[in-house]
């Protein structure tokens, strides 16, 4: 089925960039103007939380399903063996998990404004990856962040048979868990 086709045309990339940064901005006004004026400060709060848990899902994520799992695994070597392809998670799969596996279970558990904040975090963090992960395979910069961060992910992609530098956003949970490799991040 196309719509969950892991190599996608260029509309369809660029229109989970489009539809993830509409559902961050509508997201993150209704918890601004809408939300209760008392909970501004556990929302903010529950947004870090959001994307600090974005950034240990990424992690994990990448080193356990995409390079352990069948067929993701399989999958994820398409992106390795051709990094600059358009090769990513469909839209519609990338929506329904983050849905399932965070929004419903925070809003069951913290309510309508709390649990959204923690799902506007979740979104940020996997928008953030996206465009980054996007970005270094596909941007130039002089930015030393940006060097960095690329000289990071281009460790995971060409030392195979010495597997880490699993995280893409950050090398922080790399560094926990002792997949980091000699050398910066």
């Amino acid at each position: 089925m196309a719509i969950l086709s892991l190599e996608h045309g260029k509309t369809a990339y660029a229109a989970d960039f489009v539809l993830y940064a509409v559902a961050i901005v509508a997201l993150a006004g209704e918890l601004a103007l809408a939300g209760p004026a008392q909970l501004r400060l556990p929302m903010a709060l529950l947004v870090a939380v959001g994307m600090l848990t974005w950034s240990l899902a990424e992690y994990l994520i990448h080193r356990f399903i995409f390079h352990g799992l069948e067929p993701f695994r399989r999958w994820h070597g398409e992106h390795h063996d051709r990094p600059t392809a358009l090769i990513g998670t469909s839209t519609l799969v990338s929506a329904s998990v983050i849905t399932v596996l965070a929004a419903l279970p925070a809003l069951w558990l913290l309510g309508r404004w709390l649990g959204g904040a923690f799902t506007l975090g979740i979104l940020i963090g996997y928008f953030a990856y996206g465009g980054l992960h996007h970005g270094l395979h596909h941007w130039r910069s002089d930015a030393a962040w940006l060097k960095r961060r690329k000289v990071w992910h281009a460790k995971h992609h060409h030392h195979v048979q010495r597997p880490g530098h699993y995280g893409v956003t950050s090398a922080f949970w790399d560094h926990v868990f002792g997949t980091a490799k000699a050398g910066r991040g």
